[in-house]
């Protein structure tokens, strides 16, 4: 999606469960405006954090007029991709199969990734695409210009999500602890924005509290001296500015909240609400 969009508006990581709450993103040229709905993955759930998500996700495979699953070409299928699947053939809307990272695979195996999924499900098309290179990403945007069907232009031209500034500062910061943390902590993480001001023309300053779910998480988070917090927030800053399009001071608080994944007012607290 951030690619079609051309602006990053969805946080990346290879952490299960990266994305998780519905991010929608606008795409609009001259003829059309197609608007994508990237959800959380569809799981197993262990915890109420899971079970919003999974609800999150099947909700919205009701209220589109396409769906797009998307798979790894570097990864077999398996039974988290059965699982989806099998919802999939309970929903009256077609199906894209779109098959990613084909620029990681060799070229000679594509068939035969294809032929794996190929009887799973009654596929609209099967489309192998490279999200970070950009391979057959146009070819498909003009199929699927061609096939949706027409409705009301909801957006100005220049939007590119409906989400506040708030929420993608705060998706930015989780997203750099996704990418320096390992273990149970990028599960156990959220983050909060507590105030966004800006102080003139040119300058933001932004405080944001990580929220964690033990002690030890939060040394972690912390680390030596401070150096993991300030590296996270330096990381932040800098998209964060790149999005804003200001110079932005980042100020940023670790606080330990035991077991919030399973307390339903600290989820809506936190931004994960039924709405979203």
């Amino acid at each position: 999606m951030n690619y079609v969009i051309g602006q990053k508006i969805a946080i990346m990581s290879n952490v299960p469960q990266t994305t998780r709450n519905k991010i929608r993103g606008i795409y609009t040229t001259d003829k059309e405006q197609i608007i994508f709905i990237d959800t959380p993955g569809i799981h197993k759930s262990h915890n109420k954090l899971g079970d919003y998500m999974v609800q999150s996700s099947l909700s919205t495979l009701n209220e589109v007029d396409a769906i797009m699953f998307m798979v790894a070409a570097n990864e077999e299928r398996g039974a988290g991709d059965n699982f989806i699947i099998e919802h999939l053939k309970q929903v009256k809307k077609p199906v894209y199969l779109i098959i990613n990272k084909i620029d990681l695979i060799n070229p000679n195996k594509m068939l035969q990734i294809m032929d794996t999924y190929k009887d799973a499900l009654d596929w609209k098309e099967v489309v192998p695409i490279s999200a970070t290179q950009g391979n057959n990403v146009s070819e498909f945007m003009d199929t699927l210009s061609e096939q949706l069907p027409e409705g009301p232009k909801y957006y100005p031209d220049d939007q590119v999500t409906d989400h506040p500034e708030r929420f993608i500062v705060a998706e930015l910061i989780r997203e750099k602890i996704l990418m320096l943390t390992r273990q149970e902590v990028p599960h156990s993480v959220a983050v909060v924005i507590d105030s966004l001001k800006r102080q003139d023309k040119r300058k933001i300053h932004i405080q944001a509290t990580i929220i964690v779910d033990r002690p030890t998480q939060k040394g972690i988070i912390i680390g030596h001296g401070g150096q993991m917090l300030k590296k996270i927030g330096t990381l932040a800053r800098e998209d964060i500015e790149r999005l804003l399009g200001d110079q932005v001071y980042l100020e940023l608080w670790v606080k330990v909240s035991e077991g919030w994944r399973d307390k339903q007012s600290l989820l809506q607290s936190y931004g994960y609400r039924k709405d979203n």
